[in-house]
């Protein structure tokens, strides 16, 4: 079930005692839904015509953007095996949806991603205050994966469309600014990009925020929207941000392509 399901089923039927964990959730749930129709707008306004969707999992982004009318080409990464064999299935339909077993970083190289934890599965090892929050973390497997620079990746996934205008979208738990490194000057071919931006790191050597943002802002990038992931339901401070950003000198004048 799509995160805008989930929102209207509780929104419709909140149950008696609406408080606590369970409006917490509503609110974690609103945030992804405004989060996407956010970059569906964003993708709208823009003219994007590809999608990289970096850490695709088993295809959850991916089809809400469908659910959003997004009928761009969609181009797939994701390296764990058990994950990537359901967004095979779940892309199997979508002629314009294709897919790789591949994690995207700064160079090529043999890697280990650790797995069996649901959508957190990372390159990195949990971090102390991630064991901490998490028990998923306290158990892991790990699977040997390919890395491919995004730069080596970026022509053969544009091949064919017409006057490319591609959206960078990247959830690999901590590891979003190794895959953005990995483009090089090609950075600027995209028009826009979504990331997850920690405040409080679960993972060890993922950057905070602050230099994240800095590099994408230094790459052109600039922020449109900043949508809270998850927050410490003792303290209320948040963990993690999707941070929706976009190159404003890429958005086309009034009338383009009319």
């Amino acid at each position: 079930m799509t995160p805008v399901r989930r929102l209207l089923e509780m929104m419709a039927d909140p149950g008696p005692q609406a408080t606590g964990p369970a409006t917490r959730g509503l609110q974690s749930l609103a945030s992804e839904y405004l989060c996407h129709h956010h970059i569906g707008e964003m993708l709208d306004l823009y003219r994007v015509n590809c999608v990289f969707d970096v850490g695709a999992n088993v295809g959850q982004f991916a089809g809400e953007l469908r659910e959003l009318g997004y009928t761009g080409r969609i181009v797939s990464f994701e390296p764990a095996s058990a994950a990537f064999a359901q967004l095979s299935r779940a892309a199997a339909g979508d002629p314009d949806w294709q897919v790789h077993q591949l994690a995207l970083g700064r160079e090529e190289r043999a890697g280990f991603i650790h797995t069996g934890w649901d959508t957190m599965n990372s390159l990195l090892a949990p971090s102390d205050y991630g064991r901490g929050r998490y028990e998923r973390f306290t158990e892991t497997r790990t699977e040997a994966v390919r890395v491919r620079r995004l730069a080596d990746v970026i022509d053969e996934a544009l091949a064919g469309v017409d006057e490319p205008r591609p959206f960078l979208k990247m959830d690999t738990q901590g590891y979003d600014l190794e895959v953005f490194k990995g483009a090089g000057d090609r950075t600027g071919d995209f028009v826009g990009l979504v990331s997850e931006v920690a405040l409080l790191p679960l993972y060890e050597g993922c950057p905070p925020m602050s230099e994240a943002v800095a590099e994408y802002q230094a790459a052109g990038f600039e922020v449109t929207g900043l949508y809270s992931v998850s927050r410490e339901s003792t303290t209320g401070r948040v963990v993690e941000f999707d941070c929706v950003m976009m190159r404003a000198r890429a958005a086309p004048e009034p009338g383009w392509g009319d």
